[in-house]
């Protein structure tokens, strides 16, 4: 799928013509105004049993004959599309079910086939540079096309900061890379006149809820941030210093200002402030909408999949506009994505009820750091929040999640979630940030506990054993505006015996991240919340 120059100018042509029709259809009576639902993607990974990853996702899929299931971009992803679920009842009891459901149906079919399991995880700690190559990507036009377009704008093999020091920084050639991270994706439909203090909310809600959700603190087989995915999703696509034509914002990010109009600001600043990637031609009959149904405006749909902010409008030409919240990691069980949704849709409520818009009570700039830091040192994170009277003061992350949680659950209830749903599925939130043990947090310690068990085996000697996992430093300058351009950790590139590394030779996740995986495999396919989880071979004393 090659474009021309003809075909970039013409999309753009349409892409201007679906923003006029947009801006007919959000004031029309009735659009949007719709009941509250919630809907999920899950990208997940598929992992045998040395806890590697297998890429077999195109005859898994075909194998299912499932529809809910997309190939994502590397061989060993896929993606499970949930059934929406109305805000109200009992619908992230729904959401885990449905989770669970594909989940072990993926692994009934893939396991005794081809040895391989469905695992829920941000980033696979057992993947190594030799596992993203071009070879790794999915053999879909789409992902061909999009490995295409980026060729044009920055040149291959391109870097990727992954950890700290010169063992962090790696050359990345494909955005198969893509494929190190792995989301839990959230639907929630907003009406028209609700979408700039929603989405403002949205904005503010997801620093905390990412600092209690953190999973993915291995990219690549290096020690990174507590949710290192955002900064690999972030780098993957290689931009970051390329010169691309029409802008020099990166597609992945957090984003630069507050929403400052209604939801056709939001699709304005998709259009105007980004160049076409994928000038694909809609399909026939594109125009031919029912008088009173809603056009498909299939360029704008497909040119606001080719932009990554960490939340993302929607328009659905079934009749309305959803925020996408991007953040949130895989994992690591149903019950965990569950919390973690009820927590930051509920807090997004709240902070937007009755039209309240947070622009006005946050400098933009604070709230982008408390994303960035969230990602980086997870609960132990310094955050801005507001504070009514005065000027926003900084909280440590656990704390201000513990204090919000309240504010979560008055949101959900008010939406008609059942009050004995939002206490049960927030609890499982509490007890995991009083007990701060995430799954970032699970997977850290059990890699220290698993090295100083081969320190204390008589062939120590023989493996790799890398650093242990320890807390972040508190004096991390978070990545410039616009993204992560490095993960820098200060004072520790270079310590003694620090390797940063966790790669045993080329193309081989070290051993001891392989049983990392595996532990951590079984824990989430027996689902109990991550902070049940024991660690192994600890005293009880060192697992407090």
């Amino acid at each position: 799928m090659a474009f021309t120059e003809e075909e970039y100018a013409r999309f753009r042509v349409r892409l201007a013509d679906c923003l006029a029709a947009l801006e007919k259809l959000v004031v029309r009576p009735g659009f949007g105004q719709v009941p509250s639902t919630l809907g999920a993607e899950l990208e997940l990974s598929l992992v045998g049993p040395d806890g590697r990853p297998v890429p077999v996702n195109a005859a898994v899929r075909e194998g299912l004959g499932d529809d809910g299931l997309a190939l994502e971009v590397a061989r060993f992803n896929l993606e499970a599309n949930l059934e929406p679920v109305p805000l109200r009842g009992r619908p992230f009891t729904e959401l885990a079910a449905q989770t669970s459901r594909a989940l072990a149906r993926i692994t009934a079919w893939s396991l005794p086939r081809h040895g391989a399991r469905a695992v829920p995880i941000g980033t696979l700690p057992t993947l190594t540079p030799a596992d993203l190559t071009a070879r790794a990507l999915t053999d879909l036009p789409r992902y061909h096309a999009l490995e295409r377009a980026w060729a044009r704008r920055r040149p291959a093999p391109f870097p990727l900061c992954v950890g700290d020091g010169e063992q962090g920084l790696l050359r990345a050639e494909s955005v198969a890379v893509q494929g190190a991270a792995c989301s839990w994706q959230v639907h929630l439909t907003v009406a028209p006149d609700l979408f700039r203090p929603t989405y403002n909310a949205a904005q503010l809600a997801t620093g905390p809820a990412l600092a209690a959700a953190g999973n993915s603190p291995f990219p690549l087989g290096r020690h990174g941030w507590q949710e290192a995915r955002i900064a690999v999703y972030e780098q993957g696509f290689g931009e970051r210093g390329a010169r691309c034509r029409g802008t020099s914002r990166p597609r992945v990010g957090f984003g630069h200002a507050w929403l400052r109009g209604g939801p056709l600001a939001a699709f304005e600043e998709t259009v105007r402030g980004y160049d076409v990637l994928l000038p694909a031609a809609p399909s026939a009959g594109d125009d031919d909408v029912p008088p009173d149904g809603c056009p498909s405006l299939e360029e704008l749909r497909l040119h606001v999949s080719t932009v990554w902010p960490w939340n993302r409008p929607v328009y659905d030409p079934l009749g309305h506009l959803r925020i996408e919240f991007r953040a949130l990691p895989s994992g690591p069980t149903p019950l965990d994505m569950a919390a973690n949704t009820a927590f930051l849709v509920g807090l997004t409520l709240s902070l937007a009820a009755e039209g309240r818009d947070v622009a006005g009570e946050l400098p933009f700039s604070h709230a982008r750091e408390n994303f960035y830091r969230a990602a980086r040192d997870g609960l132990r994170a310094s955050l801005w929040w507001p504070s009514p009277g005065s000027a926003p003061r900084r909280h440590e992350a656990g704390a201000l999640v513990e204090e919000l949680l309240p504010r979560a659950r008055e949101g959900l209830v008010t939406a008609g979630v059942d009050a004995a749903e939002a206490d049960t599925v927030l609890d499982l939130l509490d007890r995991r940030t009083a007990s701060g043990r995430t799954g970032a947090w699970w997977q850290q310690r059990t890699l220290e506990a698993l090295g100083r068990r081969e320190k204390r085996a008589p062939d120590a000697g023989r493996g790799t054993t890398g650093p242990a996992a320890t807390a972040p430093e508190r004096d991390v300058v978070p990545p410039a505006p616009e993204g992560a351009t490095a993960i820098r950790t200060a004072g520790r590139a270079g310590r003694p015996g620090d390797r940063g590394a966790r790669v045993a030779g080329a193309g081989r996740a070290d051993p001891l991240l392989e049983e990392l995986t595996v532990r951590y495999a079984r824990l989430a396919e027996a689902a109990r919340p991550v902070h049940t989880w024991n660690l192994p071979s600890l005293d009880r004393r060192s697992q407090r």
